[in-house]
């Protein structure tokens, strides 16, 4: 039971004023039901979700990974929770899942590189945008700094308002732990 004055929104109070959301991405996970409290932000970060989420340079496994490695920095347990069980969707291995929050070797290590660089000094040093250039191209650079922040914001919102992590996926976890 979460102790949030925010705590994700019932079906029964979801805002009117974005009734046309709740059956998509939006009614689906405790921390969209908790943006619902402010529905012009969450209106405003669906175009955004669909880009990070979908469409992005990156491709679904570098983005799993980087999503990962966002969590742990920040430990955000409802991302880690959450992405565990999406990149074990991708075919990620639970030891390349482990990985990513250490010292991992190779892309992973780049990645992860990448993830606290922005973290920890807000921005790519020369040398690194350079090696992530030449190895994933200029547009997954941008998307890769995209989804840092993204999920940074996200994490900002799941911690400060104690949103519980979604029943299905804390099953899911606890019956096939990390």
């Amino acid at each position: 039971m979460t102790t949030s004055p925010y705590p994700p929104i019932t079906d029964e109070d979801w805002p009117s004023e974005i009734a046309d959301m709740k059956p998509g991405f939006a009614g689906a996970l405790n921390v969209y039901r908790t943006m619902a409290h402010h529905p012009a932000l969450l209106r405003a970060w669906a175009p955004l979700r669909q880009h990070i989420v979908k469409e992005s340079a990156l491709g679904a496994v570098r983005s799993e990974l980087v999503i990962l490695r966002t969590a742990h920095r920040m430990g955000s347990a409802y991302e880690w929770t959450h992405h565990v069980i999406r990149a074990r969707v991708l075919g990620i291995s639970d030891d390349r899942i482990r990985g990513i929050s250490g010292t991992p070797e190779g892309e992973d290590g780049l990645l992860a590189q990448a993830v606290d660089a922005l973290i920890d000094d807000a921005r790519l040093p020369p040398h690194l945008e350079r090696a992530m250039s030449a190895t994933l191209g200029k547009q997954a650079v941008f998307d890769l700094m995209a989804t840092v922040g993204f999920y940074s914001v996200l994490g900002f919102i799941l911690m400060t308002f104690d949103t519980p992590i979604d029943e299905n996926v804390a099953a899911e976890i606890a019956s096939r732990p990390i």
